[in-house]
Order: structure tokens, then sequence, then C-alpha cells
């Protein structure tokens, strides 16, 4: 990130929002008055061509019915496919390696079902004790479904802190025992990168196919999937991409793995031109399209269609510029502002290992996101002391974020969380 000359003024805020490239976009989005969204690395707020689009299939249907499948402004059979194009410059692809389909965990299934092939001295999946649940939930069914114990198949590197990971235990844990790997881009609670291209090739090196989740750096850090090799990836579009809540998530795969079969088929993998032909043998598709399963959920991935034209209009890389100076003038007005109540830093000070949100670690962390929200600011809360904040390029302002700050200051001065108890809500 170029360099600025902090200052913790309201003033000074304001002139960073004054030389925003990307301020205008605040208005393509709905933003709720009084409130200042920063959880945006949960759920991404809707925007107007969002909605639009997502309209525009509810009017296909209305106008269409069965016939909106191949007419209308947008034919919902070649609508995975398109999405997948638009979606393919945000992580490295070619158009044919990305398809939107299934959800983040139904995707990691497919994935493994398809890239795990256990055989005797090499039959173990390698994670890490940091990633989000889900996976791991996911990989110990796939090895229990080979008939393999997950407390001694699946083998998670550990943290030497609980926040971040080495990337030389990750490499040194890449024993001839591995037959897969597994990690997530960003780390959920701390914000790491972790380094891809350097962890794809030492397990190239070693003869283990490697693939990543992505779900907390998609729309908000570029990737370059393709230049580094990556063999498979998989996210959710609902973060930082936008797509609403339960929106289609995406899946890549290496050209170079066309010619696998998936370990779960299903219709929707077929070729275009083969799959109304009613055979009951299975004629893949010859590109990511082939990782499909089922009918695809055209209003659940309507909402991208509009999203993402905002990501080809801007470019990832001038959303990575804006998202690397809003999470810095965030810390550096942590620094300046709070440093004697309490709070620590758990995510990465380098733009290298930064992705699109930051942690503050404190051990009233869950009362003060309850305080937070009663003052008009929406965090994320993590289990055990976290609160996550997330300023999204194309709708968070340099103004909300001091006022987040000042707000953060105002309720530990005077003492606003001990209204309420230090436990999180349902969804945190």
């Amino acid at each position: 990130m170029s360099t600025y000359h902090f200052q913790s003024t309201k003033e000074f805020a304001g002139d960073l929002d004054h030389g925003d490239a990307l301020a205008n976009y605040r208005e393509e989005f709905y933003l709720n008055p009084g409130k200042i969204y920063m959880d945006g690395n949960s759920l991404g707020l809707l925007s107007k061509r969002a909605e639009k689009s997502l309209l525009k299939s509810l009017e296909d249907w209305k106008s269409y019915g069965i016939e909106g499948w191949t007419e209308g402004e947008e034919p919902w059979f070649y609508f995975s496919e398109r999405l997948g194009e638009l979606s393919a410059p945000l992580v490295g692809a070619a158009s044919d390696e990305v398809i939107l389909t299934g959800s983040t965990t139904s995707n990691l299934h497919q994935l493994v079902a398809t890239f795990f092939e256990p055989m005797e001295g090499r039959n173990k999946i390698l994670a890490d004790e940091l990633t989000f649940p889900s996976d791991i939930y996911a990989l110990q069914s796939q090895l229990l479904l080979h008939g393999l114990d997950p407390e001694t198949h699946l083998v998670q590197v550990k943290s030497r802190d609980g926040k971040l990971l080495m990337e030389e235990d990750i490499i040194s844990a890449m024993s001839e025992e591995i037959a897969l790997i597994v990690l997530p881009t960003v780390l959920y609670r701390s914000g790491q990168i972790l380094d891809m291209a350097r962890l794809t090739k030492e397990a190239h090196a070693r003869g283990i196919i490697i693939g990543f989740d992505g779900c907390h750096s998609v729309g908000a850090v570029p990737h370059q999937f393709d230049e580094w090799e990556v063999d498979f990836a998989f996210w959710c579009n609902y973060k930082h991409v936008n797509g609403g809540p339960g929106s289609v998530a995406g899946l890549y795969v290496n050209r170079k793995h066309f010619e696998k079969r998936p370990g779960l088929t299903g219709w929707f993998g077929s070729k275009k031109d083969k799959q109304f032909d009613m055979l009951h043998s299975f004629s893949k598709a010859e590109t990511a399209g082939a990782f499909q399963i089922g009918t695809p959920h055209i209003l659940s991935m309507a909402p991208l269609a509009g999203s993402l034209e905002m990501f080809a209009e801007v470019g990832i890389e001038q959303v990575r510029k804006k998202s690397l100076r809003l999470t810095q003038y965030l810390m550096d007005l942590i620094d300046s502002e709070l440093v004697e109540y309490g709070f620590t830093l758990g995510s990465p000070r380098d733009d290298q290992q930064r992705g699109g949100h930051i942690i503050l670690e404190h051990q009233e962390s869950a009362r003060i996101c309850k305080a937070l929200k009663k003052e008009g600011v929406i965090p994320d809360y993590r289990e055990p002391n976290m609160i996550r904040l997330a300023p999204v390029s194309l709708y968070t302002s340099y103004r909300e974020v001091w006022e987040t700050v000042q707000i953060l200051k105002k309720i530990m001065q005077g003492k606003l969380y001990e209204s309420y108890e230090n436990i999180r809500g349902i969804i945190a």
C-alpha cells in the first residue's frame, strides 16, 4: 500500500473519502441509515444491481415459465457458466475453469471425492487447526467413507499462538503419507493470508494434490490460481462478493484435471448438448462445469449477475488497494485511540499477509459487540474473544471507520458493555 500520513482527526477521514476513487459505489448499495456495517466478511450488503438481476430472473420465470431455461434476458441453462466467466478474474483463472454451483461445503465434498485417492502408505489428508469447522466436518466425512479414522488420517497443522499459521509448519507436515491438502486462503479468525504459491509449489514437489477454501478472500484479495498451478478451490459468494444469504458458491478446477471424472456425478455435469438425451451413461462436460451435480439454484444465483458486474468494472486490484488502506487506517486508529483499553490486534500488520478484515481481541469481546450494535455499529463476534471488523471497499467510507473507533472508545470509557452478559448470541 502506498504511504499515507496518518492523522486521527475526523477531517483526515473526510480527506481520504474525498480522494477515494471508489466512493461513488456506495450509492450502489442499500445502506441502513444510522448504522455502520462492519460485517461484510460474514454477509455483504445488498446492491441495487443485485436486486435488479434477481428481479430480472423472477420476471423471466413469470413471463416464460419453463422456457426461461433457454429464453428471456438471462437463460438459466447457461447461467452457471456465464457467472463462472464473470468470477474467473477474481481468482486468476480461465473462464472454463470456474463454475458457480452448490454451497461451500457441498463443493468441498465434490472436490475431495474427486481428488482424494488413498493408497497404501499415502492415505491422509492435511488441514490445519484454525480452519472453518465445516471444512473439517467434510474432511472427516470423506475419510469415514473410505473406511479411514479421522483421528489418525486427518492431520491438522498446529498454530503456535492460536491466531496464525507458520508456512514452515505446514510444509513440514507434508509427509509421504499425505495424499491431499485442503487449506484456507485467508484464516477466518485472524485474517492471515497464506502464501498459496509457495504452499502449492511445495505440495507438488512432493506429489501432493492441494486445494484452497477461498471463502474469506474471494472478492477482497486477488488470486492467481492458474499461475500458481493450484489444483482446485472453492468459496462462498455471500461475503465479499455480496451475492446474498445462501448465495450459490464457486468452484475452480485447474484445466490439467479436466479429464478426471467427478467423484460425485449429476446431470448438470453433463455436456450441454447431451444432457437432455436422457441416457444412463454420463457424458462429462469438458470444463469445470462437469463438477456441477444438480439443477442450479437460479434465484440464489441471480443477484450475483449484478454484483459481479461491478467487480468487472472496478477490477479486483482496485478493490484490494482500497481494502488495504481501509484496514491500515482502522489499525492506525486503534493504535491511536484504544491502546489504553486492553485491546490486542490479532491480525497481521503486513499488507502481504492481511486479508480484508481485522481482529480485535478483548476479554469482554462478546458484550462489547452487543454494545457496538446498540450504538449503531454492526461487528462480528467469534469465540473465544474476537471482534471481527470488515470495512468493504465498495461501500464502506473512511468516515465510517473513524466513527467506529470513536464509538468503541466511548463504549470503553463509559464501560457501556457492562450492561450486557459476556456471552455470544445465537449467531455471534
